[in-house]
């Protein structure tokens, strides 16, 4: 079966991405770092065999995107009023070019282990849907087999609240969907969340990572310690 994953972006500009997290470091600052949050999981991505495309928000010209990112991905903007008619719009997208397992991660989780995203299409071939909770109360990964797509998850939703996972566990369970929940995992949105972030990788292999260094070079946990 043909297997995509979607990596949700947006595109970097100041004031705009990481919003929350720039109260305490300042808009510059998040910026710089969110640039390489996405950097750090196309980097993990390309460990992947399965196939990718990047959806970028808000809609914009494509050459843009790509001097960003580099020529070498297939991209899509997002499209819709809200998150969920975004991700709803991008599985119908991808499930009409032929695509029969799709799996949407975001880009506030540039650690996100390719473990479980495997572990994700694994327990896809055995469940209905998969899905990984964040701690905020909403979800980094969502992914669902195009013959059993349930549109109606990505309505009613109240997005950006810490309501979002269990409203949607409770719209699989009126549907009788046998959904595989993945551990949880945390979404890196404060000052707290990016000390978490730091504590976890800071004696492992992702030390070396762009956004480890970017925290290291830019000094940004000093005055937090």
């Amino acid at each position: 079966m043909e297997k995509c994953i979607l990596l949700f972006v947006k595109y970097p500009e100041k004031g705009k991405v990481k919003t929350r997290l720039a109260k305490d470091i300042g808009q510059d600052f998040a910026l710089y770092l969110y640039e390489n949050f996405v950097l750090d999981i196309l980097e993990k991505l390309s460990g992947c065999s399965h196939n990718l495309i990047i959806y970028y928000y808000p809609r914009r010209d494509i050459s843009s995107v790509k001097k960003w990112l580099g020529d070498r991905y297939f991209y899509s903007p997002q499209n819709g009023e809200n998150l969920g008619e975004r991700m709803r719009n991008a599985f119908d997208n991808v499930f009409s070019e032929g695509f029969s397992e799709v799996i949407i991660i975001g880009s506030d989780i540039p650690d996100l282990p390719i473990e479980l995203i495997d572990k994700a299409f694994n327990e896809m071939d055995k469940h209905d849907a998969v899905i990984g909770p964040s701690y905020d109360g909403g979800y980094y990964l969502i992914g669902m087999k195009k013959e059993k797509f349930l549109p109606e998850i990505f309505e009613k939703i109240e997005w950006g609240t810490e309501q979002v996972f269990d409203d949607t566990m409770r719209i699989f369970g009126k549907e009788k969907y046998n959904v595989y929940v993945l551990q949880k995992m945390r979404d890196i949105d404060t000052i707290d969340d990016l000390k978490s972030f730091y504590e976890r990788n800071k004696a492992n292999d992702f030390s070396i990572s762009r956004t480890m260094k970017s925290i290291l070079e830019l000094r940004i946990l000093d005055s937090f310690n």
